[in-house]
């Protein structure tokens, strides 16, 4: 597994991180903080699971690790810019408040060195089920969590048989027709929000579905998430935006949950999604 070495960038969007919960990948995340820098961090939502920490304590030292990490670089003059989610909502109480160096918003307008303009908000205001059947999305949330587990007992049983990672829910949500249409609708209220605040796009995330398209003119990102793509977006120097799957471009497998474990042969480094 080669070292990459630091990576600068302009901006970095993070999202859905779910740190307090067995799925989070945060010893993935901290080899990702380590290996890149940047002057503006985005904080896309979903950082904690208030949702999960209400029914038991999870919270080992690697995710400890990753909030000194980023208070560590806003320390450094990195500014960063926490836009909460459904799962962190009750930080939504204090927007425009400081922690640290770190600064809470409803949302965010973000200009790219190229001069566009994108609305940076997580998304669950335009997800129909978490703003009008509250405890449906807390039992699909339940859902999620038991597909994961159910997802990590398959995946063990594919290493020994030696076949390599499979996302029971990643092929869902490109498979059935339900998660399709969901997923369809969720982007296009989106987008229909950025062209309705006159910006050139949106960057979110919520629905752990990385992503970067047009909509009828309007730029759609999603960022991802960490528990399943491991998947960031980035902003380079002059503007451009990718979306980098840190896990294929490291070389590190998911086979099993909760743990980050070198791939035993090494393959090409993997071209990272682009617009």
């Amino acid at each position: 597994m080669g070292d990459p070495g630091i990576q600068r960038y302009r901006s970095v969007f993070l999202s859905d991180i779910h740190l307090g919960t067995r799925g989070c990948q945060a010893e993935l995340l901290l080899d990702f903080i380590r290996h890149v820098e940047c002057d503006r961090l985005y904080l896309v939502g979903d950082i904690v699971d208030g949702w999960k920490m209400k029914s038991g304590w999870y919270w080992p030292q690697s995710h400890n690790d990753v909030v000194q990490k980023i208070l560590r670089l806003a320390r450094k003059g990195v500014e960063v810019i926490y836009v909460p989610g459904n799962h962190d909502d009750r930080v939504r109480d204090f927007c425009g408040v400081h922690f640290g160096g770190v600064v809470v918003a409803r949302d965010a307008i973000h200009e790219t060195a190229d001069g566009r303009r994108f609305l940076v908000t997580h998304g669950d205001e335009f997800d129909g089920v978490v703003q009008h059947a509250r405890w449906l999305a807390f039992l699909g949330d339940w859902s999620y969590r038991a597909l994961l587990a159910a997802n990590t007992l398959t995946n063990r049983l594919r290493r020994r048989l030696g076949f390599g990672y499979w996302s029971f829910s990643a092929f869902l949500k490109t498979r059935v027709k339900n998660a399709l249409h969901f997923i369809e609708n969720f982007e296009q209220a989106v987008a229909d929000e950025a062209r309705r605040r006159g910006v050139d796009g949106v960057i979110c995330g919520h629905i752990h579905k990385a992503e970067m398209r047009d909509i009828d003119g309007i730029t759609y990102v999603n960022d991802g998430d960490w528990v399943e793509s491991c998947t960031a977006l980035v902003e380079h120097w002059d503007g451009r935006l990718e979306i980098l799957e840190w896990a294929k471009l490291r070389h590190w497998s998911l086979l099993d949950r909760g743990s980050i474990l070198p791939e035993p042969t090494p393959r090409a480094t993997p071209q990272p999604l682009a617009a």
